[in-house]
């Protein structure tokens, strides 16, 4: 079985994970302190209105999303080539992988985050108001959508090339 390649390229994806789930439990702290709760109660959460978008919506993505999957792709890409005992496909896959995944990752929440807050304080203060915010939240949230979706599927590329090739 040959060596396989370093790893240190990977501690990104840890540290992403790791920072993200610091996000997340920070998320969740802050979303139970009373007058933060009853602000987002006021607006629809957990079950609609604005106030899902960011519990549980946000939360739970920057959770799942960034917390967890992060941290898999960044241990498949550790693990699998010292299954196979070969090394993964590309490397500049994994870079792609990672940054189109983390960029997606930070503009979802971020996307969540802002319109929930946005479109909460339009319908306490002004709800004709929605209407103009919803305009932009469908395409801003496709965008980033998209691009997290990228990097999931040069992720998936590259595991599938990786195990296909020969030595």
């Amino acid at each position: 079985m040959s060596e396989p390649e370093d790893s240190r390229h990977l501690v990104k994806f840890l540290l992403t994970s790791a920072g993200c789930l610091f996000i997340g439990t920070v998320h969740g702290v802050l979303q139970v302190i009373h007058p933060v709760r009853m602000w987002l109660d006021s607006i629809g959460s957990p079950y609609g209105g604005p106030g899902h978008m960011i519990d549980p919506l946000a939360h739970a993505h920057i959770n799942t999303v960034g917390g967890v999957v992060i941290f898999l792709m960044g241990a498949t890409y550790y693990l699998l080539p010292r299954m196979l005992g070969r090394p993964v496909y590309s490397r500049k896959l994994v870079n792609h992988t990672f940054w189109w995944t983390t960029l997606g990752i930070a503009g979802f929440y971020s996307t969540l985050l802002v319109f929930g807050i946005s479109e909460g304080i339009c319908l306490l203060e002004n709800p004709e108001c929605l209407p103009e915010i919803h305009r932009y939240y469908g395409p801003v949230i496709s965008i980033v959508a998209t691009v997290m979706g990228i990097g999931f599927w040069v992720f998936f590329a590259n595991l599938f090339f990786t195990a296909i090739k020969r030595k």
